[in-house]
């Protein structure tokens, strides 16, 4: 992985004590918008880091993967992450 891996792991890990947090929400009942703005909080944390990580291996593995006239791999699977993250 070519992205700064002390940032993306203290992303995740913010975003898992978040999913202890809403799952302690949820065993004690709380308000449901308060769950879902926990929830959605994740979310962007989650997506915030997918996207570096994303950027990175663009900047550099496909990059890298431009310098031929061969099938690109690494083109085609980050088209592939595209088109997944627009779904």
């Amino acid at each position: 992985m070519k992205a700064d891996k002390e940032k993306i792991s203290r992303s995740v890990k913010i975003a898992r004590g978040q999913l202890d947090g809403v799952l302690k929400m949820i065993e004690e009942d709380r308000y449901c918008v308060d769950i879902s703005n926990q929830i959605l909080a994740t979310i962007a944390i989650l997506r915030k880091a997918n996207q570096e990580i994303l950027h990175a291996h663009i900047r550099s593995c496909v990059r890298e993967g431009l310098h031929t006239d061969e099938p690109n791999e690494k083109l085609e699977e980050a088209l592939s992450l595209l088109d997944k993250l627009v779904q």
